[in-house]
């Protein structure tokens, strides 16, 4: 018997060299997920190359306040048009509620637009640079999946684990931590609305070009949790990408170690309704 986990990259339609990268790797079988952000410009030329893989790994909105722009005016968040930094997404969405509205707003819309291009419900949605747990994101989020969709028909990401594991692995461990307190509170939350999570996660890096992410992909899977979720974030560089994202040089070593990457004895990727 083995047991299985999700492999997700993130950041699908980020820029076209992303993209490649992880149409590539779900066509190796390399993957079983992928996030979209839907308000980037590549993804409706190629959201019908993704929507080929329907069926063989989960296809969900990477939801995105913080990269290039959003899909309609945001006059509090966005007010010359390019979405903030964390830190600034951050102090507005806890601060304002008129900053609150304009979040639950633009989910709407880059949902809209993930089922508009697919022709149906995303299978997860989750949040570049784990925006969908922060204060005055996460209610939004969890409101919005459960009244858009039927109970228990999408799961959210939750990128906390516990510290025993964080450590075990010894991979950017203050970091893991750090993401897992700002997640503290969202199982519970999303129980009372009957969303499915994953239970355990894996897969945060210090995105540093010159570490041995091959290396690092079994560490990721070290003390894996019952539901386990490994992220992880290949690419091909262009010049969108140097443009747009601090993560550059560490992306092609991620796709590198992925199309060679052997799950340890006992385990094997899984769609998110496999691991019962």
């Amino acid at each position: 018997m083995t047991r299985g986990f999700v492999l997700c990259a993130d950041d699908f339609a980020m820029t076209a060299g992303v993209s490649r990268s992880i149409l590539e790797l779900l066509a190796q079988g390399r993957l079983s997920a992928t996030g979209a952000m839907t308000n980037r410009p590549h993804w409706r030329p190629l959201a019908g190359e993704l929507a080929a893989f329907s069926g063989k790994a989960d296809l969900g909105l990477h939801f995105n306040l913080t990269s290039g722009a959003p899909l309609a005016a945001m006059p509090i968040l966005a007010p010359g048009g390019s979405l903030p930094k964390l830190g600034g997404l951050s102090r507005l969405a806890l601060g304002s509620a008129a900053a609150r509205h304009e979040i639950a707003a633009e989910l709407a819309r880059q949902l809209d637009a993930f089922e508009d291009a697919l022709g149906r419900a995303p299978d997860f949605v989750d949040g570049h640079q784990h925006v969908h747990v922060l204060p005055g994101v996460r209610r939004a989020v969890l409101d919005a999946i459960a009244a858009r969709y039927p109970r228990g028909s999408v799961y959210l990401r939750d990128p906390a684990d516990s510290v025993t594991a964080i450590r075990a692995r010894g991979v950017a461990v203050g970091k893991a931590l750090v993401i897992a307190g700002l997640a503290s509170g969202l199982r519970p939350a999303a129980a009372r609305r009957g969303i499915p999570l994953n239970h355990g996660f894996s897969g945060v890096s210090p995105f540093d070009p010159t570490r041995d992410f091959a290396a690092d992909l079994p560490r990721f899977l070290k003390r894996p949790g019952p539901a386990h979720l490994v992220m992880c974030h290949p690419g091909f560089i262009d010049d969108e990408l140097r443009a747009l994202d601090p993560v550059i040089g560490s992306r092609p070593v991620e796709h590198a170690a992925l199309l060679a990457f052997v799950p340890p004895p006992g385990l094997r990727l899984a769609r998110f309704r496999e691991l019962g």
